[in-house]
């Protein structure tokens, strides 16, 4: 029985900045695909990980991070890339957390950083009963220690819990705990499977 709702927030609360990322490769001619690159080569230990769980300071991982994309051979403006992040609430979606808080315990789950341009915050303690913040616990996704600490701060079982990610990384770990997990890449599509597992509307 799912007794409680877990939404990573950009991506699937937030409109996904995948978009803006390859709008910005393409103006400063760089190959498609190049920063989700930088990000997937050694994610564990490269700049981007390393602020999402506040290691480094934010002018400390500009400096990193560009160094890392000019061994990739491209060149980038740390500032200007982070900023893409900030997003626009998707509405249908902010509906579909509002319904599901009415009738299971709901928390986000995201990987984010709290200082310089493109941090995401704002409305996120109203918006859930708990958020857990890779930049606050020092874990990110997908650690499965992360996933632990959603289900004990919910006082909730793994298999209790469905959880939305728009990357397939982060839901593995969580689908090999126990949980319910839904891809999203179409908002629409993700929050009619979700309608399906709760077995309520979420419009």
């Amino acid at each position: 029985m799912i007794r409680a709702a877990l939404f990573d927030f950009g991506g699937v609360v937030l409109s996904s900045p995948f978009e803006a990322f390859a709008r910005y490769e393409a103006d400063q001619g760089l190959p498609p695909g190049f920063l989700r690159g930088l990000n997937a080569t050694n994610p564990d230990t490269n700049a981007w990980a390393r602020l999402e769980r506040s290691e480094v300071l934010f002018e400390e991982f500009c400096l990193l991070f560009e160094g890392e994309a000019a061994q990739a051979g491209g060149s980038i403006d740390a500032r200007q890339v982070m900023a893409l992040l900030a997003g626009e609430l998707r509405p249908a979606m902010v509906q579909a957390v509002k319904r599901c808080r009415e009738r299971l315990k709901t928390a986000c789950l995201t990987n984010n950083f709290v200082t310089g341009p493109g941090s995401r915050r704002i409305g996120m303690d109203e918006m859930f009963d708990a958020v857990i913040e890779s930049s606050r616990v020092g874990v990110r996704k997908p650690d499965p220690r992360f996933y632990t600490m959603a289900c004990e701060l919910l006082e909730i079982e793994p298999t209790e819990a469905v959880f939305l990610d728009d990357l397939g990384v982060n839901l593995k770990p969580a689908r090999e705990m126990g949980m319910t997990t839904i891809k999203v890449e179409d908002p629409d599509v993700a929050i009619e499977a979700l309608e399906e597992v709760v077995g309520f509307s979420l419009r």
